[in-house]
């Protein structure tokens, strides 16, 4: 799937018909309403928070990349015009489109972008991909040509400049991008009704502004599955990504709506604090596991819209083999591993569920799976900025659902203080030999020794791949038919 190598006055007004031709009417429309389940949180600089919310809202709409990640996964120009890669991967060198401005004014130019990868990389950063970044070395060659410098290989480093950590931020407005946005995007932020919307309008100042469709979006945030639906019937909302399955029935034969069902890149989990007792035992983790039902789940928290998985890797990525069979659902197993572990009455733990319909639908299925193995599963809801904080920041839990989406992200597993809690010398030691690992089928391998040893490790109960799915107006053109990564690509978006 990826691809790394781009006025009437009232007196007129008695001349017009009542009723003006479809198709001309339609031309004139250039709004446009979409809705997303998550607000962004903490704010709207996607340096400054994991969440994926925050780019769909501003990757490139408010801010530019120097690549840009297309729907079928390939990586074409934006900020930059071309690159150049040394025979080692090491070295890459961009040449950069010239005579784009940032929205305050200031010139777009290589120094901006040395001074947004040193920002990302440096001591005070809070960029979820951090370690990335403190691993690269930008340097000035002129205004319009910057080298960027890897310690590690990675073949898929075009691919992860496109992404939202990777934005181009400007140096005099950068600190207060999470409430004020600068960016050379074709969009500007116009304001924010937190907990409900937010408007973005066009920006005249884009360098291809002619291109842009649309004056204005707004961005409505709906979390219950219910009012979802509600707001699309209506036609409150013209195109609703990543909407709750379970809706999607009632659109398939409505004409006024169009459905795309998008592969990803996604791996949904149960996560697992690996520190926390009994959990640091892999004869605990191995129970849970065996104690899931894979196709269940998937029916009952995406509505049949997924595939299993067994490690942290989805089918179609380079290097995937298949470790459903690793830790297979079997509940008598699950019953002897806790005994074996020397838990011999009920182990009472909790689900920690963020608000998306996945996880809370879910919660309750993978509960009833667990309490016939002998585990209570207390179900805790908390919002997403609750989660952020609780779960991912302060690594407050026992078991979480979520869905990580980050196309490339098994290096987490070689963090030592990521959430999770996760610490293995010999896969941090797999991993760097990933990372500078070249050949292509050679790394592949390396990937599948990785997605072994994480599946036998049982670090979560890794559970499937889901496919989102895009409930729209039938006239809204330009959506993504893949979501390699999570953008709404309103450069792309118009009314048919």
């Amino acid at each position: 799937m990826f691809n790394r190598r781009t006025v009437l006055t009232s007196a007129a007004l008695a001349t017009v018909p009542l009723a003006l031709p479809q198709a001309l009417a339609q031309s004139r429309k250039d709004t446009i309403v979409l809705a997303m389940a998550l607000e962004p949180s903490p704010g709207l600089d996607p340096t400054g928070g994991a969440a994926s919310s925050i780019a769909e809202v501003t990757l490139y709409n408010i801010f530019e990349t120097l690549t840009k990640v297309n729907a079928d996964g390939s990586v074409t120009p934006l900020l930059a015009e071309s690159w150049e890669v040394s025979p080692d991967l090491k070295t890459y060198t961009f040449k950069l489109r010239r005579g784009v401005k940032f929205h305050n004014g200031e010139p777009f130019n290589a120094q901006a972008v040395k001074f947004s990868y040193d920002r990302a990389g440096g001591d005070k950063s809070t960029n979820k991909d951090k370690r990335t970044y403190a691993n690269l070395v930008a340097r000035v060659i002129d205004d319009y040509t910057v080298v960027i410098l890897t310690q590690e290989i990675d073949p898929d480093f075009p691919f992860m400049l496109g992404q939202a950590t990777a934005i181009i931020v400007e140096p005099k407005s950068a600190e207060t991008n999470a409430t004020k946005p600068v960016g050379t995007g074709p969009f500007k932020l116009d304001n924010w009704v937190k907990g409900s919307s937010i408007a973005l309008s066009k920006w005249d100042g884009y360098r291809n502004a002619s291109a842009i469709k649309l004056k204005k979006a707004t961005f409505r945030f709906i979390s219950d599955p219910a009012a979802q639906v509600a707001a699309l019937l209506a036609g409150d909302v013209d195109s609703f990504a990543r909407v709750t399955p379970r809706s999607v029935p009632q659109f398939k034969n409505n004409a006024k709506f169009q459905v795309v069902v998008s592969g990803s890149r996604a791996k949904t989990i149960l996560a697992i604090n690996n520190k926390k007792k009994p959990l640091d035992d892999v004869r605990v983790r191995r129970a849970i596991a065996a104690a899931i039902d894979r196709k269940a789940v998937i029916q009952g928290a995406g509505d049949g819209y997924g595939a299993p998985i067994g490690s942290h890797y989805v089918p179609g990525a380079v290097g995937y083999v298949d470790t459903t069979g690793v830790n297979p659902y079997n509940p008598d197993k699950a019953k002897a591993l806790l005994k074996e572990a020397g838990i011999t009455g009920p182990l009472e733990l909790t689900i920690t569920l963020p608000p998306p319909p996945y996880a809370r639908q879910g919660g309750e299925v993978i509960a009833s799976q667990l309490a016939k193995v002998g585990i209570t599963a207390k179900l805790q809801n908390v919002e997403w900025a609750q989660w952020l904080s609780g779960t991912y920041g302060a690594k407050n839990y026992d078991l979480t659902i979520i869905s990580h989406v980050e196309p490339f992200d098994l290096g987490n597993f070689a963090k030592p203080d990521y959430y999770w809690n996760y610490q293995s010398a010999k896969f941090t030691d797999l991993f760097a030999k990933i990372k500078n690992t070249a050949r292509p089928a050679e790394r592949a391998k390396l990937l599948g020794d990785a997605q072994r040893l994480i599946a036998e490790d049982c670090v979560h109960g890794f559970l499937y791949q889901p496919q989102w799915v895009t409930v729209a107006n039938k006239n809204v053109k330009g959506l993504w038919k893949d979501m390699p990564i999570f953008v709404n690509d309103l450069s792309a978006m118009s009314w048919a």
